[in-house]
Protein backbone atom coordinates (compact mmCIF):
# COMPACT_ATOMS: atom_id res chain seq x y z
CA UNK A 1 0.00 0.00 0.00
CA UNK A 2 1.28 3.14 -1.43
CA UNK A 3 1.69 5.82 1.53
CA UNK A 4 -0.85 8.54 1.80
CA UNK A 5 -1.26 12.18 3.22
CA UNK A 6 -3.99 14.56 3.56
CA UNK A 7 -3.51 18.43 3.34
CA UNK A 8 -6.31 20.87 2.87
CA UNK A 9 -8.69 18.31 2.22
CA UNK A 10 -6.33 17.16 -1.02
CA UNK A 11 -4.97 13.71 -0.67
CA UNK A 12 -1.42 13.10 -1.76
CA UNK A 13 0.48 10.05 -2.18
CA UNK A 14 3.71 9.03 -1.99
CA UNK A 15 6.02 7.97 -5.20
CA UNK A 16 9.24 7.91 -4.43
CA UNK A 17 10.73 10.27 -2.62
CA UNK A 18 7.78 12.70 -3.30
CA UNK A 19 4.12 13.24 -2.71
CA UNK A 20 1.79 13.99 -5.64
CA UNK A 21 -2.01 14.96 -5.21
CA UNK A 22 -4.39 12.25 -5.63
CA UNK A 23 -6.80 13.62 -8.05
CA UNK A 24 -10.34 11.99 -8.81
CA UNK A 25 -12.02 13.61 -11.23
CA UNK A 26 -15.95 13.29 -10.56
CA UNK A 27 -18.07 11.30 -13.17
CA UNK A 28 -20.11 14.37 -14.91
CA UNK A 29 -21.55 14.47 -18.46
CA UNK A 30 -22.88 17.48 -18.76
CA UNK A 31 -21.28 19.72 -21.58
CA UNK A 32 -19.39 22.93 -20.23
CA UNK A 33 -20.62 24.70 -23.63
CA UNK A 34 -19.72 28.31 -24.65
CA UNK A 35 -20.34 30.06 -21.62
CA UNK A 36 -18.26 27.22 -19.61
CA UNK A 37 -15.78 27.49 -22.22
CA UNK A 38 -15.18 31.48 -21.69
CA UNK A 39 -15.23 31.19 -17.99
CA UNK A 40 -12.88 28.55 -17.81
CA UNK A 41 -10.34 30.98 -20.26
CA UNK A 42 -11.51 34.06 -17.91
CA UNK A 43 -10.35 32.24 -14.70
CA UNK A 44 -6.89 30.85 -16.16
CA UNK A 45 -5.88 34.41 -16.61
CA UNK A 46 -7.76 36.40 -14.13
CA UNK A 47 -8.17 34.01 -11.29
CA UNK A 48 -5.54 31.52 -11.32
CA UNK A 49 -5.85 30.22 -7.47
CA UNK A 50 -9.45 30.05 -8.02
CA UNK A 51 -8.83 27.70 -11.11
CA UNK A 52 -6.49 25.75 -9.54
CA UNK A 53 -8.28 25.18 -6.66
CA UNK A 54 -11.49 24.28 -8.27
CA UNK A 55 -9.17 21.56 -10.17
CA UNK A 56 -7.52 19.94 -7.20
CA UNK A 57 -11.24 19.31 -5.73
CA UNK A 58 -12.03 17.75 -8.89
CA UNK A 59 -14.85 20.36 -9.25
CA UNK A 60 -13.90 22.18 -12.30
CA UNK A 61 -16.13 20.80 -14.71
CA UNK A 62 -19.21 20.69 -12.52
CA UNK A 63 -19.18 24.37 -11.89
CA UNK A 64 -18.31 24.86 -15.77
CA UNK A 65 -21.30 23.33 -16.74
CA UNK A 66 -23.29 24.72 -13.81
CA UNK A 67 -22.35 28.00 -14.72
CA UNK A 68 -23.07 27.19 -18.81
CA UNK A 69 -27.02 26.24 -17.62
CA UNK A 70 -27.44 29.01 -15.24
CA UNK A 71 -26.22 31.49 -18.23
CA UNK A 72 -28.07 29.51 -21.04
CA UNK A 73 -31.67 29.99 -18.93
CA UNK A 74 -30.50 33.61 -17.96
CA UNK A 75 -30.22 33.98 -21.73
CA UNK A 76 -33.58 32.52 -22.86
CA UNK A 77 -35.33 34.52 -19.91
CA UNK A 78 -33.89 37.91 -20.80
CA UNK A 79 -34.36 37.33 -24.29
CA UNK A 80 -38.22 36.81 -23.49
CA UNK A 81 -38.23 39.76 -21.60
CA UNK A 82 -36.75 42.12 -24.19
CA UNK A 83 -38.75 40.62 -26.86
CA UNK A 84 -42.01 41.88 -24.76
CA UNK A 85 -40.84 45.05 -23.90
CA UNK A 86 -40.28 45.74 -26.93
CA UNK A 87 -43.05 44.33 -28.54
CA UNK A 88 -41.55 41.53 -30.95
CA UNK A 89 -44.19 39.07 -31.64
CA UNK A 90 -45.54 36.41 -34.15
CA UNK A 91 -47.32 38.82 -35.76
CA UNK A 92 -44.31 40.72 -36.53
CA UNK A 93 -42.72 37.84 -37.47
CA UNK A 94 -45.28 37.01 -40.34
CA UNK A 95 -46.30 40.52 -41.30
CA UNK A 96 -42.15 41.59 -41.78
CA UNK A 97 -39.52 38.95 -41.58
CA UNK A 98 -36.66 41.07 -42.19
CA UNK A 99 -37.86 43.32 -39.54
CA UNK A 100 -38.05 40.24 -37.20
CA UNK A 101 -34.85 39.14 -37.55
CA UNK A 102 -33.06 42.51 -37.39
CA UNK A 103 -35.06 42.93 -34.06
CA UNK A 104 -34.48 39.23 -32.79
CA UNK A 105 -30.73 40.09 -33.91
CA UNK A 106 -30.33 43.09 -31.65
CA UNK A 107 -32.10 41.31 -28.93
CA UNK A 108 -30.25 38.18 -28.59
CA UNK A 109 -26.73 39.85 -29.04
CA UNK A 110 -27.90 42.85 -26.25
CA UNK A 111 -28.94 39.96 -23.95
CA UNK A 112 -25.73 38.18 -24.21
CA UNK A 113 -24.24 41.05 -23.53
CA UNK A 114 -25.35 41.26 -20.38
CA UNK A 115 -25.46 37.18 -19.86
CA UNK A 116 -21.30 37.27 -20.26
CA UNK A 117 -21.05 40.49 -18.29
CA UNK A 118 -22.85 39.25 -15.31
CA UNK A 119 -21.93 35.24 -15.02
CA UNK A 120 -18.89 34.79 -17.19
CA UNK A 121 -16.50 37.88 -16.46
Amino acid sequence: MKDKKSINNIEYVLVGDYYIPDLKLPHEERPIGKYGRMHREYLKEHSPMRFNDLVLEGQLWTYLADLNEQAQERLSLIVEQIKVSEGVTEELKAGDQMAWVRAMNSICNRAEKIVIHELVL
